[in-house]
């Protein structure tokens, strides 16, 4: 399977809730569900996980990346993730790398692929 990079730098196919949703298994999105509330501090049900990529043009989405400032900027401006956007390195990325540095990492690789 081909590697899909949301706009933010994660990788979606890497996502637990992106591989129960292809493998349509409904036990491992309550299992990712419940893994999340506990390490998240709320309470995410397993019908909010399902999810085919931030990136996929037909969702479903999960209900936090419907609602992502980050998903939907990119959306906007029809780019295929942040590494290819003029503004690369805005405030809302840079919040976001803070908490998740490996995802700065992920897009400043696509981004010096793209001045190659």
């Amino acid at each position: 399977m081909e590697k899909m990079i949301a706009y933010c730098g994660l990788t979606c196919t890497e996502c637990p809730a992106y591989i129960a949703t292809q493998n349509h298994d409904a036990e491992a999105l309550a299992r990712v569900a419940a893994q999340w509330s506990a390490e998240y501090g709320g309470e995410i049900a397993a019908d909010d996980c399902w999810c085919n990529g931030c990136v996929a043009e037909k969702g479903p989405w999960m209900s936090h990346c419907a609602e992502c400032g980050i998903r939907a900027c990119g959306v906007e401006k029809g780019v295929v993730n942040c590494a290819h956007c003029s503004d690369y390195g805005c405030d809302k990325l840079a919040e976001f790398f803070a908490q998740v540095p490996d995802a700065k990492t992920v897009l400043d690789e696509i981004r010096g692929a793209l001045r190659s």
